[in-house]
């Protein structure tokens, strides 16, 4: 039985009037005004679970999600198709099948936010006017900030690739496959990314592929970080050092790729130490993690943001430290976490339980601990299950060591946790795994 929704809708050249909205609507008309309880400004993993939330505790219609793409991609599952372990079309449903049927939709993006006035203009036209605001954009893929770096992802069979976006996604295992001799290089960019693992789990799940088609003993297999560490957290950097070592892995500390020479199957890579040094590379295989940031007319918003584009709110209850009414979620908040998915989980609750409080006139108490899980894939069949908090120290889930390589965590990231993420996570219905925690450890209080 579809949900009735109600959202006021005021058309710039006509009186106020009501519009009933029957089943799953969205906004195709240019220059509509809105007015809602609660505006969601994207529709992503974050987006989507604390819409699903807030939209059964307010009321139908009363939550409006601003959205503007076709289908919802589950991210974490990139790794695995740049593998061959999945395919794109096992990640990405219809964006209509997962957003939270009692919120209304505007296929749209946000160019204008206008927290002073409670306003985001959109890309159409419209005016969309809100009570309480979650920003949940995500971060914005800058591929066009490397020189030649889109002229070489748009050669076909190309050995350039890049798994972040579902446009490339499929040209990694591709170019794994085409890989004859030579450098394969991966990189990490000088910028905040999301899932800061996943520039090297491409790395582990292509060096075992070498190994498994025989291809190794001609490869010369390199990692490219702009990062002073191998990984933030020393109890699982330990063991990634150990497994570097072990594959005769290059590693290069802080350095950055600056340009692709797609003609000459040429890199360009920075010394981030000594900005002055730069050298060039062949490349026989080249995966890139491209820099990212804040999207554009987030960024643009400077009451909003901080410095760095992000948006500027406590790293503990995440609200907004000017605008109580504004609150933000997964990568687009300026809150000192990993990005990752499984912080979003971790978040959600929070934040949900925070809005609601500020929308009783209580001051929000919910604190956030800095949770991220990253499963660090490291092949075809094994995996380090790292988690930790705001100060890098582990808060792990299992009563094991999950620094070392595991079968039972790949499996887990292969087939346990995509129906995680699609049944209970965008329905809100999962929060992290901190109660679990709480149990295999024996913390009942």
């Amino acid at each position: 039985m579809n949900s009735l929704r109600v959202c006021k809708v005021f058309r710039n050249s006509s009186s106020k009037s009501d519009i009933l909205l029957r089943g799953f609507a969205t906004s195709n008309v240019h220059n509509e005004n809105h007015k809602c309880k609660v505006l969601v400004v994207g529709g992503g993993a974050d987006g989507c679970a604390v819409a699903a939330k807030l939209s059964s505790k307010v009321g139908v219609g009363k939550v409006l999600i601003l959205e503007p793409a076709d289908n919802h991609y589950y991210q974490p599952m990139f790794t695995l198709i740049g593998g061959g372990i999945k395919t794109l079309k096992d990640s990405y449903r219809p964006m209509s099948k997962v957003l939270p049927t009692l919120a209304k939709w505007v296929k749209d993006s946000a160019v204008k936010f206008e927290p002073d006035n409670n306003t985001v203009y959109t890309a159409n036209g419209d005016k969309i006017e809100y009570d309480f605001l979650l920003v949940a954009t995500g971060l914005q893929l800058n591929y066009d900030k490397i020189p030649g770096l889109v002229d070489a992802l748009s050669i076909p069979k190309g050995k350039v690739c890049s798994n972040y976006s579902p446009k490339y996604v499929d040209r990694t295992y591709q170019a794994l496959q085409l890989f004859k001799s030579g450098n394969a290089i991966f990189t990490y960019p000088n910028s905040p990314v999301k899932c800061p693992g996943a520039p090297q789990k491409i790395l582990y799940i292509g060096e075992h592929y070498l190994r498994k088609s025989k291809k190794r003993q001609n490869a010369n297999v390199v990692y490219n970080t702009s990062l002073p560490v191998i990984f933030g957290v020393k109890h699982y950097a330990d063991q990634l050092w150990k497994i570097i070592e072990k594959r005769d892995i290059k590693v290069n500390l802080r350095t950055n790729l600056v340009e692709v020479i797609p003609d000459k199957n040429q890199a360009v890579f920075q010394n981030l130490d000594k900005p002055e040094e730069k050298f060039t590379t062949d490349y026989e295989f080249l995966h890139v993690t491209p820099p990212m940031g804040a999207p554009d007319a987030l960024a643009a918003c400077t009451s909003l943001v901080t410095e760095t584009g992000f948006v500027d709110v406590s790293k503990d209850t995440l609200q907004h430290l000017k605008y109580e009414n504004v609150f933000a979620i997964g990568d687009c908040s300026a809150s000192p976490n990993s990005k990752t998915a499984a912080s979003v989980a971790a978040q959600s609750q929070i934040v949900y339980k925070n809005m609601i409080a500020v929308m009783n006139g209580v001051k929000p108490t919910r604190v956030f601990d800095g949770y991220a899980s990253c499963p660090l894939v490291t092949g075809y069949n094994t995996c380090i299950m790292a988690e930790f908090d705001y100060n890098l120290t582990p808060l792990e889930t299992f009563p094991i060591d999950q620094s070392k390589e595991r079968i039972s965590m790949f499996y887990m990231k292969k087939d346990l946790m995509p129906p995680l993420y699609w049944h209970l996570l965008l329905n809100g219905l999962w929060n992290g795994p901190g109660f679990a925690r709480k149990l295999m450890h024996f913390k009942f209080s």
